[in-house]
Order: C-alpha cells, then structure tokens, then sequence
C-alpha cells in the first residue's frame, strides 16, 4: 500500500511541469495605428493555422457588426459569426491611437505554425486583409502592417 502511494505520488510531481505546460499562457497584444483621415478603424485580430485558415477570434475593434463584412478574410473564415467573437469586441481604434489587448493561448499553438493576423477597415477607406501576420512562437513577435496598422506586436 505504502509502495503504490509513493508511486502515485512520485508520478503526481513528475506530470506537474506537464500539466503547468498545458495551461493557457497570457500574450499581450499592441497594435499603434497610422496617423491617417477618417473614421476609427475596425480591427480583426485572429489566429490562423499555418495554411492560414481561420481558427479562433482573438479580438475585434469595433461593436457596429454591420462593419465587419469589410474584415474580409476575418469574416470569411468564420470570425464574423457571433459565438467567435461575444466578448471580445471594443471601440474602433482611432487614427495614430494604440490598442493593447490581453489573451490567453494553449503553448501547444506556439511554434506550431500558427499566425496572428489583423484585417482592418476604415469607412469610405480601403479595406486590408491580413495587414499583418505576425508568426506564434515562442519569442515575442513584431511586423508592420500594409495599411492602418503602423506597428503590431505580441509578448508574453
């Protein structure tokens, strides 16, 4: 009896650096936009698998869901159905303004071959899709973006 809970115990303390592994990691996102004329920009910021195909919504700027057929690949991919995306919408994200948002992420996603994009859309302005794809690794990641995004960034 004495051998089988010394046993279990052991095998509890070598699963424990597995199991803390396992848990979500909290990776923060910064996204600084352009100075440019116009309205606030909608932000679609997801995860895509290494095909880029869409995955999960990790956050939406801007609540009018009227707009976000104009976050094309976001939208397209499934992003755009209400369940992706409850609870993790604010405000448009005005011209030369920052945006930093707080996600959690499985670590089996990280140098898996898994990327963090962004779609934004001014109104009465041009649309981009995936503006920035940023790669998920386990180092912090930078890119610049196309359009409205002057800077996306992410760490942990």
């Amino acid at each position: 009896m004495h051998k089988t809970l010394a046993t279990l115990a052991l095998a509890g303390v070598s699963a424990a650096p597995l199991l803390a592994q396992a848990q979500p990691q909290p990776l923060t996102l910064d996204v600084t936009l352009k100075e440019y004329r116009g309205e606030g920009a909608y932000l679609a910021i997801y995860l895509t698998d290494a095909d880029g195909q869409y995955q999960k919504t990790l956050w939406v700027a801007g609540k009018k869901a009227k707009y976000y057929r104009h976050l094309r690949d976001w939208s397209r991919g499934g992003g755009a159905q209400r369940a992706e995306y409850d609870g993790l919408t604010g405000a448009s994200v005005g011209s030369g303004k920052n945006l930093t948002v707080e996600v959690e992420l499985e670590p089996a996603l990280l140098d898996a071959g898994y990327q963090i994009r962004i779609d934004s859309a001014v109104e009465d302005k041009r649309d981009n899709r995936a503006e920035v794809i940023l790669p998920l690794t386990r180092e912090p990641g930078a890119a610049a973006g196309s359009g409205y995004v002057d800077r996306a960034s992410y760490r942990f």
